[in-house]
Parts: structure tokens; sequence; C-alpha cells
């Protein structure tokens, strides 16, 4: 785009309250959900990132989806490939409330070979390569590749705009990560008019910003690209044989050195309450998981799921309401400082800063502690569980304790070095269901 064409755009904004959503409108979004997260370790046995449980009744990729929908994007192609089935059955449940007669649908792109019979997807530029003949088929202005495994609430009409603005060929969403933690993402450095001047993926010693020694400017993974120009990009990458065809490894680095590539701050389209901090997790890890998971049963959490203006979507089975029974001085059904979904039956016993999923039982005496219960675990009498992760259709016997002596829960379940402890099915040597 020339000068020109940004002043034009400029003027257009200026003049048309409506641009927005007209941006939104011509764009397609690319999910990118086929990774499968090998640092949740068994979590993800069975399902991929994006499928993993969250916040008592979504999904991981339910943030993502419901960013594009609410932000007005409802063209969307979610690519699929690891372990793929529990999420194509929640996108097909839960997702397939768009209009197809006004041109809205979420299309699931599980792997296909369908460019090369030899190999499946390659990495993320491949991805949204070998679904090329799919996209064009919508005829977008823009394209926006979007992670699915992220936990965030984001206007992407806002990101478009700002990249309309700039007269960029691709956009980069990003947010200031201390250095330690922005070893892995990508790193840029950018001028005061927010042009990338420099990329690299996965230092080993990332670039501080120059306002602060302590942060590092990272890609959130969210790009907008001019259509003709990603197409353009993605064929000359695929005829690269020296490529990983990863756009933080080798599309946004070319692009940077070659094209006129931009930055977005996050906090600039962050879907957020005035005075709270931007509110972006990458829960990749056990501990990760764990937390952002503890932030939503704290009394005010930063991240705020009760927002009726920006609601997440999802599917969920429909379960009678949460109970609670018993109310003697010994067997008291409570929970406190916890967020327990319909279906749970909290019987006789205590929960405590716990996030509970649908389908929960816990029996007489029992006592769960800063824990997080995937669906349908049944919890029988006299367990104590501290600082657990309990994947969905595990069964604790009488008297079990978990997250009480770590060295006996390393014997059978994965504990990490803070302290947090995993169980699922397999490590109790019960059935696995194997339904994600």
């Amino acid at each position: 785009m020339t000068n020109s064409d940004a002043s034009s755009s400029s003027a257009a904004i200026q003049n048309d309250p409506r641009l927005i959503s007209n941006l939104t409108r011509n764009t397609f979004a690319m999910v990118l959900a086929g990774g499968r997260g090998s640092r949740l370790r068994e979590l993800t046995d069975w399902r991929s990132k994006p499928a993993v449980p969250f916040g008592g009744k979504f999904r991981i990729i339910d943030f993502t989806l419901s960013n594009c929908v609410n932000s007005g994007v409802r063209r969307v192609g979610v690519a699929t490939q690891y372990k793929s089935q529990s999420l194509i059955r929640h996108l097909q449940q839960g997702w397939s409330f768009l209009d197809g007669r006004l041109g809205e649908f979420i299309e699931i792109m599980p792997a296909q070979q369908q460019v090369d019979e030899s190999h499946w997807y390659q990495g993320t530029a491949d991805a949204v390569f070998q679904n090329l003949r799919e996209i064009r088929h919508t005829n977008p202005q823009y394209v926006l590749i979007l992670s699915g495994d992220h936990i965030y609430r984001m206007d992407y009409g806002r990101l478009l705009l700002a990249h309309v603005e700039s007269g960029a060929d691709v956009t980069v969403a990003c947010i200031e990560a201390p250095l330690e933690e922005a070893k892995g993402f990508g790193v840029m450095a950018v001028r005061d008019d927010g042009r990338i001047v420099e990329f690299q993926e996965k230092p080993e010693k990332p670039k501080p910003t120059p306002n602060n020694p302590d942060m590092a400017l990272a890609s959130m993974g969210i790009y907008v690209f001019n259509a003709r120009f990603l197409f353009e990009q993605l064929a000359r990458d695929a005829d690269d044989p020296t490529s990983s065809h990863d756009f933080g490894k080798d599309i946004i680095p070319h692009c940077v050195e070659r094209h006129l590539a931009f930055a977005q701050n996050f906090a600039d389209s962050c879907v957020q309450e005035p005075g709270k901090p931007a509110y972006w997790r990458d829960v990749g890890t056990l501990d990760a998981y764990w937390e952002a998971n503890m932030d939503l049963v704290q009394v005010t959490p930063e991240l705020n799921l009760y927002d009726q203006n920006w609601p997440i979507w999802t599917w969920q089975e429909q379960r009678p309401p949460a109970k609670f029974v018993f109310d003697d001085d010994t067997r008291r059904g409570s929970a406190v400082d916890s967020t327990v979904s319909g279906g749970c039956i909290i019987s006789g016993a205590s929960v405590r800063h716990s996030m509970l999923f649908s389908g929960v039982q816990v029996h007489s005496y029992s006592l769960v502690e800063d824990s997080v219960v995937l669906p349908n675990v049944q919890i029988e009498r006299n367990c104590v569980v501290k600082k657990c992760i309990l994947d969905r259709d595990c069964h604790l016997p009488e008297g079990t304790q978990i997250g009480v002596n770590p060295e006996e829960d390393r014997k059978r379940f994965h504990v990490t070095d803070s302290g947090i402890t995993l169980v699922t099915t397999a490590m109790l040597g019960q059935k696995i269901e194997m339904i994600g």
C-alpha cells in the first residue's frame, strides 16, 4: 500500500464510522489449532491443546473463536491435526450457529495432504498454504492468522483498523513480556511509528525494549495480512527448500527485511475494564494452566468472564444446577472462593479456592483445595486433594490423599517443580475413555 493509499484510508476512517465492520466482513480468519501442547504432558494425551477444558465450562479454543464472533469476523477456518476428534466434536456441537446464508461459517480444516500427498502440515505457514484454495474461495481483502491455544479477549476490529491506518503489508500483535519468558516467543524491535525493524524467533538473549530493560516486545502469534500479499508470501515460502514453513521462523522475518511490517500493542485492542492490565495467557505448561484457572476464582479476577458485552461462547451439556447438601457441624457441603459448574454435587465435603467443571461429585468428609477438577470426576469419602489438576473421569477411591506427600505422589503421578500434581485415569489404573 502506498502513502497516498494510507492517507485515503485515514480519511475514510474519519468519515465512515462503519469502516471497522466493513473490514471485519472482508476478513478471513485462520485459526491454527493442530498443536499437541506437549508441555501439558498427559493432559494432551487424548486431545489437542486447543481442546483442553478451561475455566469451568469452556475449551481453550473458545476464547479465540469468541473474539472472532464478537469482533464481527465470521468467516473462520480452523486447521486441526493432532488428536483432533474431541476438538472437532466440540466445534460441531458448539460452533455451528453461524448463518451460512449470510456468508458466515466456522469451517473445520483437518490436515488432508491436499498439496503434497507425502506429508501433513509441516508448519504454521504450511497449514495455511495447504488451505489456500478454500481461503481464496471466500475472496477476502485481509487474512487474520490466529492461534487457538491462548486465553485472552481481543477486538480484532481494532487490530484490522491499525493495520489499514499504517499501510502495512503485515501487522503483528505484540505484548511486553519479561526477558526470561520472551525466550519462548518471537521478539521484535520497532521504530516510534510502530514499524518492525528486527524480528527474532525464540532468541536465546531477547533484546529489551528501550523503555524497560527487563521487558521485551513479544509476538502473540497473531498476524493480519493483506490477502494478496499473504498468498504471494506463502507461495514463495512453499518453493523454498530451506524453509521450515513457519510464520515466526520464516514468513515474518522475511517480511520485516523486505516489506512493510508493523506492530500493534495488545493494549490497544484488548477488551478489558478500565484500569485493569491487558490479560493474555499462554497456558502451555501445567503450572501456567493451573495458575490461569486459579486466576478465575479470585474475588475480582483480571479476566472478567461475566462481561455480557463480550461473552465467551461455548458448548456444554445440559446439566442440572450445582447442589450442596448436608449442614452438620462435621459434615457440611460447602464451597468457598471457588467456581462450581452445573451438575456438581458437593455432599458433606469442603471445596476451597478451586475450579470444578461440570458433573464433579465430592463425597462426605473430603477436602478439595487449590485444585482444578475437570468434568465427571468422582471423589469418594475422606479424600484430601490439594494443588491438583484432576483430568476428566478420574475416580478417587475412599481415603485417597494427593498433594499431601509430594514424594509419594511422584511415584504415581506427575508433580511439577512448583508442586502442582497432575492426575489422569491412566495414572490411577482406570479405564481410559479417550473422549477428550
